[in-house]
């Protein structure tokens, strides 16, 4: 099943937490000056227009980077976000929106190594055109999980895997529990990301529950809502759990959640946590 366009949702205010936790994570990765790998499962376009019908059909981007588009705070973390994404723009004009490979892309050493994966037929041609002139680079139109075992583990002895899948089917869920599983026996010491949607309460906490019961060490959960929990309204919120995630990504988290929330409100029961569920 292949219906999903990340075109409807970019830039909404699940992008802007997922994607911060990615900037955070890679600028730390660029702390060393030995070379990373960024592997990145459910790749997308990359590039997002903001004025596309898909884009306006919804205008979700006006729930998260529309309102931190103009942020003027002194949080370090947030304004390399931003800068980030108005890299892509001209002026004051908020026209385009980069997936995480697009991020990946802007922010990555020429010396670092990007990989990607992405299956729908539309997508994976526009994805492949932008990383045409980059050294270090493979692009496949492959099944996510085929690709961590035919990538995995990279040249590289440290990297970002980031795993956000569409959750079009209840399968999915159990398929990334059996990926991540496979990916950390090749890939032990790379940090993993995992994206999941808020829309049922019950049903996020079982998905938790069965990561943490996997026995990985060093869980960290983060999950920004800007919406009460409420079953049958869609997506209320959104989270990452990072396995081995850097040893500063909880305090940063907690310090731009801090700040993101008044932002991101969309309701005075909106709600966050950063969480050690597993300690290292």
């Amino acid at each position: 099943m292949l219906s999903y366009r990340h075109s409807y949702h970019a830039g909404n205010h699940a992008d802007v937490i997922k994607h911060l936790v990615q900037v955070c994570i890679l600028n730390y990765l660029k702390r060393k000056e030995k070379p990373f790998c960024y592997h990145d499962t459910h790749a997308g376009a990359g590039l997002y227009s903001l004025q596309s019908e898909q884009a306006q059909k919804t205008a979700e981007y006006q729930t998260g980077i529309g309102k931190v588009w103009n942020y003027t705070g002194d949080n370090a973390e947030i304004k390399a976000y931003v800068d980030a994404v108005r890299r892509l723009n001209q002026g004051e004009d908020l026209a385009f929106y980069p997936g995480s490979p697009k991020i990946a892309d802007l922010l990555c050493r020429a010396t670092d190594s990007i990989q990607a994966t992405e299956l729908h037929p539309g997508d994976y041609p526009i994805l492949a055109s932008q990383f045409q002139r980059r050294k270090h680079c493979r692009i496949e139109k492959m099944d996510a999980w085929a690709g961590i075992r035919a990538m995995l583990p990279p040249l590289a002895k440290r990297g970002l895997v980031l795993i956000d899948p569409p959750y079009e089917l209840k399968t999915e869920y159990q398929d990334l529990i059996k990926g991540l599983q496979q990916a950390i026996q090749r890939f032990p010491q790379g940090t993993y990301a995992i994206w999941y949607p808020v829309i049922e309460r019950k049903a996020v906490e079982s998905f938790i529950d069965a990561i943490v019961d996997t026995q990985i060490r060093n869980q960290l959960r983060i999950e920004y809502c800007p919406l009460p929990d409420a079953e049958g309204f869609g997506m209320t919120g959104s989270g990452m759990l990072v396995i081995n995630p850097p040893y500063t990504l909880k305090q940063d988290m907690e310090n731009c959640l801090k700040e993101l929330s008044p932002l991101l409100s969309q309701s005075p029961a909106a709600h966050w946590q950063v969480t050690q569920l597993v300690d290292e």
